[in-house]
């Protein structure tokens, strides 16, 4: 069965929002080369970045390749992972939403 890729959360209000997962694309010339110092200069800028932004906008966790990060996120919208990149200093080339998740459970 696939599962929806989307989640609510409760903000400190008493409304829910709906926050939908994204797949955002990273072009990074050298990516795959960077060193674990370096990846972990760049999570921590995300992070701090995301701390600022609040809870409307969540990194799950991400994908490096060859000249490319890969990342899932959930946020309330596109415009949100935007923002981030721009504030963190890093590109979001292609951001889509993803509506279903497949895996090889899927099957059953």
């Amino acid at each position: 069965m696939a599962q929806k890729a989307t989640a609510t959360t409760n903000l400190k209000t008493t409304t829910a929002t709906e926050m939908k997962t994204y797949l955002i694309e990273r072009e990074i010339p050298g990516a795959g080369k960077l060193t674990a110092e370096q990846l972990k200069g760049i999570s921590q800028t995300s992070c701090t970045v995301l701390k600022e932004m609040g809870p409307r906008i969540q990194w799950i966790h991400s994908y490096v390749t060859g000249d490319k990060i890969y990342c899932i996120y959930k946020a309330e919208s596109a415009e949100l992972i935007r923002e981030h990149a721009k504030k963190g200093g890093f590109p979001a080339n292609t951001i889509v939403e993803i509506s279903t998740i497949i895996s090889p459970a899927t099957a059953n």
